[in-house]
């Protein structure tokens, strides 16, 4: 079975049984839903409650709060009904908006109390407490019968908070004007020896005990002495079940679920469509790859999975041409370094063979010579193998970094005096110890100090430093020579390159060398950085981590 029939058939799977049991839990549940009224959420209930509380509070009384109820019930939606202790009604939204009145909801009631409750300053025991709560009591029973006798007017009340936080009314001053003498505005301050009375009455009842349970007993008293004047709490009723008993229809719902099933069967064709195209491409251009048509690339538009698989490929694919060109480059090299040596003594062998030349001493050193420098190449080149394929044999042991440089030097002070060229190391007091083979890493070093002999003119100077630094030693080769232009660093450790274009034998060896080093020194965890000026001279610094210290 074909991916995209896979693919296919999954999500056709997975969306028909989703879209099948999403049509019928909607069907369940909007037609149980539909009968009874949206039940209100705890933002709005909340709503209710604290604005009718708040009416009966500002008003002293429940009177004419039939306006806030359609108010209400107009923001809400909801169905809303209130009630008395005794279970009489006061006010219904239906009724105030013109409606047949439905059958209450299921939701339980609600329970709104407005009557104030006194607030004590202070923690402790205050022998004025009884006396504060007498003259409060006086006061809220004048002060909520004025507000109850404005509101029935038509007049506009306002309310402040007095002592103990108990409310006090005023008329507002707007409303009938014919109105405003129906009310008699009680006095700042009742009859003192009532006053007087009820605080010795309070005292008696509440002057023994401390703490909470003291102003509680206060707080008890308040309630009791306001109970007939103040605004009693209600019952309120929200939602109601809908008496037409609609449901949802069926038809509606299956096309819904018919449609989203299609919608979701042509994603996956599109969806399946996208991702094959791109699978294809890579499919055919991986089978031209394997049959050597390196040149080969995909389209790699885009940000997604598929576009990044593609953008690999083409890495991939650009880094196996690059290896084939280097390998063909590298095959030419090889000829090319073998080709003329080869040659010249082929020549010199027939011309011996012919008699044409007579084998002295001069004539056999120089075939010598020969020999060995192809005998060099061929050494160089096996090196350079199995280093790169991480099986060249090293033999690791501890070392001091300054005895790698002064048998460097000491092993190319005789090519250096020859050339006319200083050759110096400067290495600290203390030992600089290093893990490794010695053998390589003397190799690598010679390597560099070789090639920078022969690129230091006479009277010029070489010189090895060795410093500690972070956890690494580092070797610096410094040369006067030269130097080697800014286009050529790049390609310095590339197998066979030379600055020398014509790759003559006075300027240098195989070409191998910096490349050899550069593994080397890569193979004991470390790394060769250049420095160099155009006829100024050139630096070569090999980083190694010090045994025990960090690694570059």
């Amino acid at each position: 079975m074909s991916f995209r029939v896979r693919v296919f058939a999954l999500f056709l799977l997975v969306v028909v049984t989703a879209t099948a049991a999403t049509a019928w839990l909607t069907l369940a549940q909007v037609t149980r839903q539909v009968r009874e009224s949206a039940a209100a959420d705890r933002q709005v209930v909340a709503g209710i409650t604290e604005e009718l509380r708040q009416y009966a509070l500002g008003h002293g009384t429940w009177d004419g709060v039939g306006g806030t109820v359609r108010a209400l019930a107009r923001d809400t939606g909801q169905r809303i009904r209130i009630t008395d202790a005794g279970g009489a009604q006061l006010a219904d939204s239906d009724v105030l908006l013109g409606r047949e009145p439905r059958a209450g909801g299921t939701a339980a009631p609600l329970f709104v109390d407005p009557r104030p409750e006194p607030v004590f300053p202070g923690g402790g025991f205050v022998p004025s407490q009884p006396k504060m709560t007498a003259s409060a009591i006086d006061q809220y029973t004048r002060s909520v019968t004025y507000a109850g006798c404005l509101t029935r007017a038509g007049r506009a009340v306002t309310m402040s908070v007095g002592s103990l936080g108990v409310p006090d009314y005023a008329d507002a001053g707007t409303g009938p004007a014919e109105s405003s003498g129906a009310c008699t505005r009680p006095a700042a301050v009742g009859d003192p020896a009532e006053l007087r009375e009820n605080g010795a009455a309070i005292e008696a009842a509440c002057g023994r005990q401390e703490g909470a349970a003291r102003t509680d007993c206060l707080r008890r008293l308040f309630a009791e002495r306001t109970a007939k004047v103040a605004p009693q709490p209600l019952t309120v009723r929200l939602g109601a079940l809908d008496g037409t008993g609609r449901s949802l229809a069926v038809g509606p719902t299956v096309a819904v679920a018919v449609a989203v099933a299609a919608a979701a069967v042509l994603g996956a064709l599109l969806l399946s469509r996208t991702v094959l195209r791109p699978v294809r491409a890579l499919t055919a251009a991986s089978r031209g790859l394997g049959e050597g048509d390196l040149a080969r690339r995909v389209p790699e538009a885009g940000k997604d999975e598929i576009a990044e698989l593609g953008r690999s490929f083409n890495r991939m694919a650009g880094s196996l041409q690059a290896s084939e060109e280097r390998q063909r480059r590298m095959v030419g090299d090889i000829a090319h370094e073998l080709r003329t040596p080869l040659a010249n003594l082929r020549g010199y062998l027939e011309a011996l063979r012919d008699e044409v030349l007579t084998a002295d001493a001069e004539l056999l050193d120089s075939l010598h010579e020969e020999v060995l420098l192809q005998q060099r190449i061929v050494d160089d080149l096996q090196d350079l193998a199995l280093a790169e394929a991480g099986v060249l044999t090293y033999h690791r042991a501890g070392v001091d970094a300054r005895v790698l440089a002064e048998a460097c030097r000491t092993a190319h002070g005789a090519l250096a005096a020859a050339a006319g060229v200083e050759l110096s190391a400067a290495v600290p007091p203390v030992p600089v110890r290093l893990y490794g083979d010695p053998g390589r890493l003397r190799q690598a070093l010679s390597n560099l100090v070789g090639n920078a002999v022969r690129h230091t003119a006479p009277g010029g100077s070489v010189r090895i430093e060795v410093t500690e630094r972070d956890g690494l030693a580092r070797i610096a080769v410094r040369d006067t020579g030269s130097g080697i232009p800014a286009t050529d660093l790049p390609h310095l450790f590339d197998r066979f390159w030379r600055a020398d274009a014509a790759r003559g034998r006075a300027t240098g060896g195989s070409g191998l060398g910096l490349s050899i080093a550069r593994q080397i020194v890569a193979d004991h965890q470390g790394g060769i950085e250049v420095e160099s000026e155009v006829g100024a001279g050139t630096v070569f610094t090999v980083a190694l981590p010090v045994r025990g210290g960090a690694t570059p």
